[in-house]
């Protein structure tokens, strides 16, 4: 399993464009993958999940990714955050 911390960096926080690009790159691999907020657990492949989250800009949030390609999921996850959701 992967975990990581990171800061979220989207104007709006984890919207529905955010929130939607986020499921969309989480769904082309087959970990899974698990974020945590505030003690709250959402499925990252979920949109409705993700949005009942609540994740403003600035948060800190844990991402939880496990399966036969975790790490490719992980590094596709980093480089959407760092790019603050913009999609390349």
């Amino acid at each position: 399993m992967v975990r990581f911390q990171v800061e979220i960096h989207v104007s709006g926080g984890l919207h529905a464009r955010p929130a939607s690009v986020l499921v969309n790159l989480l769904n082309q691999y087959r970990s899974s993958v698990t974020m945590i907020y505030n003690d709250k657990r959402a499925n990252g492949k979920s949109i409705l999940s993700v949005m009942a989250l609540g994740v403003k800009n600035g948060d800190e949030m844990t991402f939880e990714v496990e399966g036969d390609d975790e790490q490719e999921a992980a590094t596709a996850l980093r480089s959407l955050i760092e790019r603050n959701f913009a999609i390349s």
